[in-house]
């Protein structure tokens, strides 16, 4: 495609006036780590979400650094049966004499794991549900809405209990599963209500007049003004992924063979460890799965300030 030129006289050259200037993939990438920092800077500025964010990162660290942290193997079990705390052993051993400090560093990777791959998931099939959910008309809204109101009137656990223990022995994919299947309804409804109040604007029904398709009109034209709540909805849904791959493994649920905080309480409570005085084994995984739990509770804090200036604390942003 050739430059616009100008009009001149006869016998004189064409002056080449400049067009536009194109967006290139390289403004476009620029533009996006603009907003990304933009983003963070705003969520850092809000005191309880900084506190969530150096949790979450000190789990992911040491998710990430659990070979190099841990002192021994997670399944490495040469050693003393129900040993108490020790310099070898600073939360004592197993009652199959494993180190409980290992398993707890390693455990956080299944948790970490479970917990953005179930929660991306679940916020994929919301966002995709939700968007086409709040900007269709006719029967499609009522199918969609006889779905979304069978899942969130189903109570989730015993629903969750009955779908792993009919997928047993799945492993780790049969969890992300389960949580994925129980765990999308909410944010589809939160997203939904959303695209409503967003499909009556100006922008949205000129792209509509324009003669964009629907697919391009959701997806480009709504879901980036939804940047905000679907990150929001991404936390809530890897939290209570976190809990629920818990729940599931302290049932006998989970994939016993690998090393979690949920399967280091199943064990610990089929040990009787309380009786034994080897409480530990219980507060330790425990205390991670509420620290992790919060530490995303608190990064949500500054979530909702992306999308509501009122929230924001201690800034002028």
């Amino acid at each position: 495609m050739t430059e616009p030129t100008a009009v001149t006289a006869a016998g004189t050259e064409p002056q080449v006036v400049p067009g536009p200037p194109r967006r290139t993939s390289r403004t476009r990438t620029g533009r996006f780590f603009q907003v990304v920092g933009r983003g963070f800077a705003t969520v850092w500025a809000n005191p309880k979400a900084r506190v969530g964010l150096v949790m979450l990162g000190a789990f992911v660290l040491m998710a990430v650094l659990a070979p190099v942290l841990a002192p021994y193997g997670p399944h490495d079990d040469s050693f003393g049966r129900n040993e108490a705390g020790s310099a070898a052993h600073w939360l004592g051993t197993t009652g199959n004499g494993e180190d409980v400090l290992s398993q707890v560093i390693y455990g956080a990777r299944i948790s970490l794991l479970v917990g953005f791959v179930a929660g991306g998931l679940s916020t994929l099939v919301a966002v995709v549900i939700g968007l086409s959910w709040g900007y269709l008309r006719g029967w499609g809204d009522d199918v969609v809405n006889f779905l979304v109101n069978l899942f969130l009137v189903m109570p989730g656990l015993p629903l969750m209990i009955i779908i792993a223990a009919y997928l047993q022995n799945g492993g780790l994919p049969m969890i992300i599963l389960v949580v994925v299947l129980t765990g999308w309804a909410w944010g589809a409804r939160v997203l939904r209500s959303q695209t409503r109040s967003l499909r009556s604007r100006d922008f949205v029904t000129a792209a509509v007049f324009s003669g964009e398709r629907p697919a391009r009109v959701v997806f480009r034209e709504i879901l980036p003004n939804m940047t905000s709540m679907i990150a929001a909805s991404f936390f809530g849904a890897a939290t209570a992924a976190i809990l629920a791959e818990s729940g599931l493994s302290f049932l006998g649920l989970g994939d016993m063979s690998t090393v979690s905080w949920g399967s280091m309480i199943f064990w610990a409570q089929n040990s009787m460890a309380i009786l034994t005085g080897q409480w530990v084994l219980l507060f330790a995984p425990g205390l991670c799965i509420a620290l992790l739990a919060t530490s995303m509770t608190l990064v949500n804090f500054g979530v909702d300030g992306l999308s509501n200036p009122r929230l924001r604390e201690g800034t002028g942003r």
